[in-house]
């Protein structure tokens, strides 16, 4: 009896373990959103406790687990702002499982402030950041609606760490950690943008309006999948899709704005529509996202500026800025396992500005005026379209993208004109932020000066990059513990291309009377400006007596040449990155090895006046350069959760950054002039103005820690530190010493000096109260050394454009009727250059900004932004605060809107 009960149980249990044998693993696809499936929730944790494997939701809402043993199952969702919450699930053997999954919220208004105004916008943003593998800034479209934010670039200034540089009182440029804006990386959609500008890399953020914009996230320790090109950090702009919305959805914001230094009234419209819907029988398998914006703002500013020394401009500004924007998006999901995607976005942003100028040179008797004007269209446009898809094969990952960016400055029929008078009476004690000048009526008069010089320029210049990158990952157990193995790469190729078209007419205006082209005086709040300059005026003259009048052939043509060339750049990546979760510790670290190939082709320009033979002419030559280098890059980023509620980080990465382009451009400007001396003889002199091919890239060790502490609901309390080492870092230098150089009297060029270190401490707060309070603050404190030569002189200094203190305290307030937001924003004092002898320095700017909103309904709201509450203006100083280099002021902007959504 007892051995036919052996031969049962041994029968039964072969029988099990050949049923586990061929039992097929199964699969789960997840869904979170809110209980009414009003929105979806990214950034949530989902994990499964009996296998201790975890992965966070997408945009979508969506997450997948792969290759599950048939068996009952625990979820746990954590999502900041609602309880933790837990849910059964069970896989059967083979099957996938589809569900959906909504967070535990006990409270129908809490559900309504997780989906709906600030609380969102916080929400969505401090779950992407607590559960990304590295260190990442988030802002969310919701986020963005809440601060009075023209562009990509105002937004990102609340964020720990990031500031802007300004251009007429609007964001442009985006600092990271004080970092110069051309050592960031910036896509769009995952695709590299171009930048419009001539020469440089950095991207002007200010093109791309805010209601394009579905997400901004900066990444400040980057991983081996991603472009090395990233020193301060890399900005990603993501534009909507329609999978990111619940069902259909649209917007639509109508807004009138009032600039109360030009007291000028200005429109702007945006909208945006989101349908997810059958295709080819397929249920919800295609997503259409379409948004556009369009926005004509006028506005101006009231500048005057100085050399510190003798001479001092005013300056009068008229600005046009439009900019139109739009984004169409299709998905193809046909499954869960397959999904094709387009991304396109197209903006175009103009700025049509017309400035009239007073330059005054304090001489005793030989003291002049210098009246102006400049009268400049210029258009950027950015496009940008990417096709790709991702496939689930079992166990492995695939995801390919082809993407085609170009951008484009054009700056047609751009119109100078210079205006010259002696003998006024004219004083100044150069004193404070607003020198004081005294000028006698004959100054004010345009009468009493001549036409001295006209310019007209065409010019225009083309960034186009074409990319392709492949990435594949595989999800395996390794000794009980969940990894994942990833490999890929990428190519890019970009061609770089200005060209100038100047020409300068310097002569025979003696017949001219320049009281002809007067107006009236312009409301310049800075003092007495005198008459001002007709516009349309000047400009009828030039377009009926261009062919009359006399062209500096040689100046013009140095000019042109000189600003002339094109630079092609290819980029070979591939890389290896592992990833494996221990417990509570993750892994996430890999190579990356990136090959570059750089050419540039221009002119060597060389204006020839010589006295002795009587040349006079110049000589142009083709002059070409041609770079290639390779990096071999670690990055290992750690993340280790001490609790639920406290989150350590760790990184170190090595990272690069290519020179601007107009410092490695094949480029040579020379002026050479031979006169006669004083004994009888001849002498020349030789200054020039070159580019250097020969140029290594920037090269930086980073190192990242940092504390997260997430106390419950909606918040965050955070404290980091970075230190950055920085080589091959490009300075202008006085290079006349060198044996290529012998004879010149100054060569001026962009060459590698010494190393440059950064360091600082970031620090955040960020708290939602369920009164409706809100309160947000950061700061970050660095400490920057960088080396600098000027005239063979080495000057130890801070970085460029480094602020040493960057904070933003916010203060919130929230109801079913109002949203509230107090907004302060800080930069303290940061060096610009090294001017002569004198330190420039750009003062500590703060600025105020409200935002209200008056919801009528979840679907309707009014809302007001008031922009600069404290007029605060944009000043620069030599070496002392009292010595101005330029104060310029906006006055204050005021909003009005009304926005519905569906």
């Amino acid at each position: 009896m007892k051995i036919y009960k052996s031969k049962v149980a041994l029968a039964c249990m072969a029988a099990m373990i050949s049923a586990q044998a061929i039992a097929e693993d199964g699969n789960l696809l997840g869904r979170l959103g809110d209980a009414n499936n009003k929105a979806w929730f990214e950034g949530a944790s989902i994990r499964i406790k009996e296998l201790n494997i975890s992965t966070v939701t997408k945009g979508d809402g969506s997450f997948r687990f792969n290759a599950l043993p048939p068996g009952d199952y625990t979820l746990e969702i954590r999502y900041l702002g609602a309880p933790k919450s837990e849910h059964k699930v069970r896989i059967l053997d083979g099957e996938t499982l589809q569900q959906r999954f909504s967070l535990g919220l006990n409270e129908p208004k809490l559900d309504e402030l997780i989906v709906y105004g600030q609380r969102a916008g916080q929400a969505n943003a401090l779950n992407m950041q607590r559960s990304a593998d590295n260190l990442k800034s988030i802002v969310s479209s919701d986020a963005i609606g809440q601060f009075p934010d023209q562009n990509a670039a105002e937004a990102l200034q609340r964020l720990p760490g990031l500031s802007i540089e300004r251009d007429q009182g609007e964001g442009r440029f985006v600092g990271i950690r004080g970092i110069d804006p051309n050592l960031n990386n910036v896509t769009i959609n995952g695709m590299n943008i171009p930048s419009p500008e001539a020469g440089v890399r950095s991207v002007a953020l200010d093109v791309i309006p805010s209601e394009l914009i579905e997400g901004l996230e900066v990444t400040k320790s980057v991983t081996s999948d991603m472009d090395a090109d990233a020193i301060g950090g890399s900005v990603e702009v993501k534009s909507l899709s329609a999978f990111d919305r619940a069902g259909r959805s649209a917007s639509l914001t109508v807004q009138a704005s009032r600039n109360e230094l030009r007291s000028e009234t200005s429109p702007k419209v945006s909208g945006s529509y989101t349908e997810v819907m059958d295709f080819a029988g397929l249920q919800d398998s295609l997503g259409v996202a379409v948004a556009l914006s369009w926005f004509d703002r006028d506005f101006g500013s009231d500048n005057i500026e100085s050399n510190g020394d003798d001479e001092i401009e005013q300056r009068f500004y008229q600005i046009n800025r439009k900019r139109i924007g739009g984004a169409l998006n299709l998905d193809f999901r046909p499954d869960f396992d397959n999904q094709y995607y387009l991304r396109s976005l197209y903006s175009r942003f103009s700025d049509d500005e017309y400035r009239q100028a007073n330059a005054f040179t304090f001489d005793g008797d030989d003291s002049e005026v210098e009246r102006s004007s400049k009268d400049r269209y210029e258009k950027q446009e950015i496009l940008s379209f990417t096709a790709g898809g991702e496939h689930q094969l079992q166990q492995w990952h695939l995801s390919y993208q082809l993407g085609y960016a170009e951008s484009s400055e054009d700056e047609p029929e751009a119109l100078y004109y210079k205006f010259k008078g002696e003998g006024f009476a004219i004083n100044s004690d150069f004193q404070g932020q607003i020198p004081a000048i005294e000028q006698d009526n004959a100054a004010k008069s345009l009468a009493n000066y001549e036409v001295d010089e006209i310019s007209f320029e065409d010019n225009f210049s083309e960034d186009n990059e074409l990319s392709f990158k492949l990435d594949i990952s595989h999800d395996f157990e390794l000794a009980g513990h969940s990894a994942q193995l990833k490999f890929g790469g990428k190519y890019r190729s970009r061609e770089k291309q200005t060209n100038a078209n100047i020409f300068i007419y310097d002569g025979d205006f003696d017949e001219l009377d320049a009281g002809q082209f007067a107006a009236s005086t312009p409301d310049w709040g800075l003092g007495d400006f005198g008459e001002g300059l007709n516009r349309q005026a000047l400009r009828h003259y030039f377009s009926a007596n261009r062919s009359n009048l006399e062209l500096a052939a040689l100046d013009s043509e140095l000019e042109s040449k000189g600003a002339s060339y094109q630079s092609d750049e290819d980029i070979l990546a591939a890389y290896l990155m592992g990833k494996i979760d221990l417990d509570n510790l993750r892994l996430v670290a890999g190579l990356r090895y990136e090959q570059t190939d750089f050419a540039t082709h221009g002119q060597r320009v060389e204006l020839i006046e010589d006295e002795q033979s009587g040349e006079e002419n110049v000589v142009n030559s083709p002059w070409q350069g041609e770079r290639n280098y390779h990096h071999l890059l670690p990055s290992l980023n750690m993340r280790y959760e001490f609790s639920d509620q406290l989150i350590g980080r760790f990184a170190y990465t090595q990272t690069i950054a290519r020179p601007k382009f107009e410092d490695s451009a094949a480029f040579q400007i020379i002026e050479s002039k031979t006169e006669e001396n004083d004994e009888g003889g001849f002498d020349t002199e030789r200054e020039a103005e070159v580019g250097n091919p020969e140029l290594k890239p920037f090269e930086s060790t980073n190192l990242d820690l940092s504390l997260e502490y997430y106390p419950g609901d909606i918040g965050v309390l955070s404290a980091g530190y970075f230190y950055k080492d920085i080589d091959n870092f490009v300075i202008l230098a006085d290079v006349s010493h060198l044996e290529a150089w012998q004879g010149y009297e100054e060569v001026t060029q962009p060459i590698n000096g010494e190393s440059a270190k950064v360091q600082g401490v970031e620090l955040s707060w960020v708290k939602s109260f369920d009164n409706g309070l809100l309160i947000a603050a950061n700061a970050t404190l660095t400490d920057s050394e960088a080396i600098t030569l000027l005239d063979g002189e080495r000057f130890e200094t801070s970085l460029p454009n480094q602020s040493d203190k960057v904070g933003n305290l916010t203060f919130g307030y929230e109801n079913e009727q109002w949203s509230l937001r107090l907004t302060l924003s800080h930069k303290s004092e940061n060096l610009e250059e090294i001017d002569g002898d004198m330190l420039r320095m750009e003062d500590a700017h703060q600025q105020l900004d409200f935002s209200g909103k008056y919801y009528f309904s979840p679907q309707m709201h009014l809302y007001f932004n008031a922009i600069n509450l404290n007029d605060e203006p944009y000043y620069h100083y030599f070496d002392r605060r009292s010595v101005n280099a330029q104060y310029e002021e906006y006055g204050r902007t005021f909003e009005l809107g009304f926005n519905w959504t569906l």
